[in-house]
């Protein structure tokens, strides 16, 4: 048996831009997906706190230090810029994996800088 978990998680975080001609998909401050253990094309669910839409896409790299949070083609239709968002990423655990695995979740201020606990 496998069970899902949540990988990693950017909480809250502020879309600072949304392309609807661009390739699809989410771009991420490379420092923010360090943080939260994301890869380059990785599926994440999108949560959208002001408008409550769920979606999925995948994971591009925006430059590191940026903020930029952008969401590209069809995703852009699911947020505007200033609209608060969590990335999660998810993964398959066995149980014994499952039972001792502690994700990352990464906490931003208004600006996408990472805040510490």
């Amino acid at each position: 048996m496998h069970i899902t978990l949540m990988k990693g998680k950017i909480h809250r975080a502020s879309v600072t831009e949304a392309d609807l001609h661009y390739e699809g998909s989410i771009s991420i401050d490379r420092t923010l997906l360090d943080a939260a253990g994301v890869l380059i094309y990785e599926r994440v669910e999108i949560y959208n706190m002001d408008t409550g839409a769920r979606f999925a896409t995948y994971v591009i790299e925006a430059p590191r230090g940026s903020g930029i949070i952008g969401l590209n083609g069809a995703a852009a239709r699911f947020a505007m810029p200033g609209d608060k968002i969590t990335v999660i990423a998810y993964a398959s655990f066995d149980e014994a994996e499952a039972k001792v695995f502690q994700p990352r979740v990464v906490l931003v201020d208004r600006n996408n800088g990472i805040l510490t606990r």
